[in-house]
């Protein structure tokens, strides 16, 4: 405020800046209310000891800094126990049923498997002893059956075929799938029927699965189904239908190959099912395919080299049996897919170094 007049008022002389100025009028105006000081009345009146509201006005009003410390996760605090005599708190109420218990991530509709990885476990269960023992009762089944005869053979390689099917679909969370798991069987007789006619030729497995992968193709089209859901459905059943028909190939293999490999499967199953440290097991496991092959072999026309094919079968049966541990599987997975895929995973080595080695 400057010394100089406003209006047709004189200055204004002899007033401090912190006293109120007098009421004066105005020409032509009438009566005016005064411009008072907002700082005047603090002089004459109480000095307050905190902050007001006035005085906030008048300054930026900025964000508490707040350190990293003071905002971090700090995990759930016990209750210190009461003094003798005192009541103890009262328990929080327990979650909905609904929900599952909180997490960090604020995610409790999660799997076992996603939980798992969340918590730095493995997500991979194996089938165990019993699984192990229903692979080796089915694999010598398979042994014994083709040295009797190609349609002895037919019996346990049904259920095989059935069983890999069925398993597929459950592994990946499929259930119930009546319609991929009779798709997947119905493609399996078909190979097989067609290695009949055909003289146990490779080709009718090529030729069935390529049929296969199209009949599955235009029924997940007519499927009314989400995109994503028949895209998967789709997957599972070509997978499946693959992985049956697939095992046609102890059809078409040589019935000594089918015996060593077999038998090569069943021990290696058995060692991998062992109470041994994973990479123990899994070296422990090809051993005994490979001597598995070599006790057999002799038995047969393909001798000690057997042991390759005993070797090669216990490789891909220990893949089977992988697959089958993944993801938190259920006991259902573990007598299906934890039986048959060691089996059907193993059949096209079976058929490959049996025909090298013959």
């Amino acid at each position: 405020m400057t010394d100089q007049p406003y209006g047709n008022g004189g200055p204004y002389e002899g007033y401090g800046p912190n006293q109120a100025y007098p009421q004066q009028p105005y020409p032509n105006q009438g009566y005016q209310q005064p411009y008072e000081d907002p700082y005047a009345a603090q002089q004459y009146t109480q000095q307050w000891q905190g902050q007001t509201w006035e005085t906030q006005t008048h300054q930026p009003v900025s964000a508490p800094v707040t350190s990293a410390e003071e905002t971090a996760y700090l995990p759930p605090q016990g209750y210190a126990a009461p003094p003798a005599g005192e009541p103890a708190p009262a328990a929080a109420p327990a979650p909905d049923s609904e929900y599952g218990p909180a997490t960090v991530g604020g995610n409790a509709r999660i799997t076992d498997a996603q939980r798992a990885r969340a918590e730095g476990r493995s997500p991979i269960i194996e089938p165990g002893m019993q699984p192990a023992a229903l692979t080796a009762l089915l694999g010598l089944l398979l042994a014994g059956a083709a040295a009797v005869g190609t349609y002895a053979l037919l019996v346990p390689l049904v259920a095989l075929q059935a069983v890999t099917a069925a398993g597929w679909f459950r592994l990946n969370g499929m259930w119930p799938a009546r319609q991929g798991i009779a798709l997947g069987f119905a493609g399996a007789l078909a190979a097989d029927a067609a290695l009949l006619v055909s003289g146990r030729s490779p080709a009718a497995i090529l030729g069935t699965l390529g049929v296969w992968v199209l009949l599955a193709l235009v029924l997940q089209l007519r499927s009314h189904a989400d995109p994503d859901e028949r895209m998967y459905g789709l997957m599972a059943t070509v997978a499946a239908s693959a992985l049956a028909i697939v095992a046609g190939g102890y059809l078409a293999a040589d019935a000594d190959a089918v015996t060593v490999g077999a038998v090569g499967v069943a021990v290696a199953v058995l060692a991998r099912a062992l109470p041994l440290p994973t990479p123990a097991s899994v070296v422990v496991a090809l051993l005994a395919g490979a001597g598995a092959g070599i006790a057999v072999g002799t038995l047969t026309d393909l001798g000690t080299p057997a042991a390759l094919l005993g070797a090669g079968a216990a490789a891909c049966a220990l893949i089977g049996h992988r697959v089958a541990s993944y993801d938190y599987p259920s006991r259902f997975v573990h007598f299906t897919a934890g039986v048959a895929l060691p089996l059907a995973a193993a059949a096209p080595a079976v058929y490959i170094l049996g025909r090298a080695l013959a």
